[in-house]
């Protein structure tokens, strides 16, 4: 008869997975079958792979190169030809000279781009956070439909609705006694009654949420208030973030909003003061409008750096159902 083992050892061998091998089984311990990866790749692909991710890389960042580079020009080395790499002189005073000339108000413009951005991007957030919730969690009559409904907005762009939404302002402004037209109102007001994308995000990250969770909640006595503010949007950060980052960056290139809807120039957004450094009879200053250019794009850089992290998760983990 075959020996029997003690039940502490049996349950010792299974707690740290020394599983005996039946017959005709072969156990390999040191490399487990179905191991995520498989085999590593020879260190030659690796590197051919880098390479060319790197190379890739480097031809994206030749346009941003090239504006750093004409920042730093003269306004006669900015247009010669052929070009210069590298700038001759290195000319600093261009960035002074974007705040120190009276017909460049960049401090003004990034505020009204700031707060126009700051308000759009807690509009968006918000009201999308709560539309989505409600096509993810809550099940009601037509939810489909009203859901495919709101996709199809998204194939409509703003070109198309301008005049009519211009329209509709300016009747506002008429008959309501506040004035729309000529203000900051235009350009985030509409934010905040959601947005069909960010709803999207959203819904396809709130689906991945376990439903036990909202259970669990109601069986406490939580409402579906307190289930949404206390469960659901601190689970939905990352995704609540890139929503915000998308946001952040569509007001912040905006300049066809702001073209329609401002009428003075202590209004224009940094999009829009751009246009300030061109010249309607030529002779633009391009070493100035390239410097004005770095400043817009700089705040961007910078915050994708500080929110690449979560921004990454938030793409990854959007649209898996868990």
């Amino acid at each position: 008869m075959p020996e029997k083992l003690p039940v502490n050892m049996v349950s010792k061998d299974l707690l740290e997975g020394n599983f005996p091998a039946t017959a005709g089984e072969s156990v390999d311990r040191a490399t487990p079958s179905g191991s995520a990866g498989g085999p590593t790749p020879p260190i030659g692909r690796r590197l051919m792979t880098h390479a060319l991710l790197i190379g890739a890389s480097l031809i994206a960042l030749v346009p941003f190169l090239w504006l750093l580079d004409t920042s730093f020009k003269t306004e006669s080395t900015a247009t010669q030809y052929p070009p210069s790499l590298i700038p001759d002189p290195f000319r600093w005073q261009n960035y002074v000279n974007l705040f120190s000339e009276r017909q460049y108000h960049m401090l003004l413009w990034a505020r009204n781009s700031l707060t126009i951005a700051v308000l759009v991007v807690l509009g968006t957030t918000i009201s999308s956070a709560f539309v989505a919730y409600g096509f993810a969690k809550i099940r009601f009559r037509g939810r489909g439909i009203l859901f495919a409904l709101m996709l199809s907005t998204m194939m409509i762009p703003f070109p198309v609705t301008m005049v009519s939404m211009f329209i509709i302002f300016k009747w506002l402004g008429d008959h309501t006694g506040v004035a729309w037209l000529g203000t900051f109102r235009p350009l985030w007001v509409p934010y905040w009654f959601g947005s069909a994308f960010s709803i999207f995000l959203l819904r396809q990250f709130f689906i991945t949420i376990p439903d036990e969770l909202s259970e669990a909640a109601r069986i406490d006595g939580c409402s579906e208030l307190g289930i949404f503010f206390r469960i659901i949007l601190p689970l939905a950060r990352p995704a609540l973030s890139v929503v915000a980052l998308f946001a952040f960056l569509a007001v912040w290139n905006d300049f066809l909003g702001p073209l329609v809807y401002l009428q003075h120039s202590h209004q224009f957004t940094l999009a829009l003061g751009l246009e300030a450094f061109q010249s309607q009879l030529g002779g633009s200053q391009w070493n100035l409008l390239m410097a004005a250019s770095v400043l817009v794009v700089l705040p961007v850089v910078i915050l994708f750096f500080i929110a690449q992290r979560t921004f990454i998760e938030g793409i990854a983990t959007t649209g898996i159902k868990g």
